[in-house]
């Protein structure tokens, strides 16, 4: 099936107003996991993909034919047939990229978005000069599969930071997704992005941990795993269908100083032991919140001792 005509003549009206998202030609630099699983979603809600750019023309065919659209050999095609330009390359390259755009000459009224977490649309740096606008739009996904990933990515929570005068433009995107989204300042970016990986990428760190312990004890890999996952998943889903607040369990939330000091004498890692201290004040904190009557004075003063006894 061949792609449509670009619609590249002017995707906002006379008066600035925004006409249906289904109306823009989203093109896409880069054709790895996200820049093809956003193309086959937005794909799959009839928005109109214009083509792909990759540093392998392969790529950018494969990634062409998963949506309907044209595959380009030069980032100026790419750039002639898009209103919305999504840069889905590494962090480290988004610049380098940005600036490949702005020597084609073909940047005035376009919308550029990237999507890292962590860099806000700054890295754009004097876009407006150039006529065009620069957003950081960034799925809460982890994108793990370049065919598949599309088919979940519908319950992913974006974020949107960037230019407050076609702000619009990217929200009816993101409203013809269907995907609950915020707009948050440029400033937070980094932020944000250490919450994530607090909650995704940090939690493996922990879990690892967790798998070395049972491994001490003459678990195999593979039995530590059986024991961990359904008690790992069970916890997961408690936080997430309720709150850390009533989520929690164990000894810190039942005030149990000495099971907190058993564990606290066979950590004998160093950095477990600063990890487990750590994580336990936190955790006394929610208990607090949870059972204000209880006096945790007992066990704050054992997870702050500085060396293990």
């Amino acid at each position: 099936m061949k792609p449509e005509a670009p619609l590249c003549a002017g995707f906002l009206g006379k008066e600035g107003g925004i006409i249906n998202s289904k109306n823009l030609s989203i093109g896409f630099i880069g054709a790895g996991r996200v820049g093809c699983t956003l193309g086959r979603a937005f794909f799959v809600k009839k928005l109109h993909i214009s083509g792909y750019f990759s540093n392998t023309y392969e790529h950018a065919c494969e990634a062409a034919d998963f949506t309907q659209s044209k595959p380009c050999k030069t980032i100026r095609e790419l750039a002639e047939i898009s209103d919305v330009i999504f840069i889905t390359v590494p962090d480290s390259c988004i610049c380098e990229v940005y600036l490949q755009l702005r020597k084609s000459d073909q940047l005035k009224d376009k919308i550029l978005c990237h999507c890292s977490g962590a860099l806000s649309a700054g890295i754009f740096k004097d876009i407006e000069a150039a006529g065009a606008w620069g957003f950081s739009v960034h799925p809460a996904f982890a994108v793990n599969d370049k065919e598949n990933s599309y088919k979940e990515i519908s319950k992913a929570f974006f974020t949107v930071e960037g230019s407050s005068e076609k702000m619009p433009v990217i929200e009816n995107i993101l409203k013809t997704m269907g995907n609950p989204y915020q707009i948050i300042e440029a400033e937070s970016k980094q932020k944000y992005h250490a919450a994530l990986a607090m909650a995704s990428n940090l939690v493996i760190g922990i879990y690892r941990i967790a798998l070395e312990l049972l491994e001490e004890c003459g678990f195999s890999d593979a039995a530590a795993q059986k024991v961990i996952n359904p008690l790992f998943l069970n916890n997961a889903e408690n936080v997430c269908r309720n709150d850390p607040l009533n989520a929690l369990t164990g000894p810190v939330d039942r005030n149990d100083v000495s099971t907190v000091e058993k564990h606290l004498s066979v950590l004998k890692k160093e950095e477990d032991l600063e990890l487990y201290r750590l994580l336990s004040r936190k955790l006394t904190e929610i208990a607090k919140e949870k059972y204000p009557e209880r006096d945790y004075t007992d066990i704050n003063r054992l997870l702050n001792k500085e060396k293990n006894f």
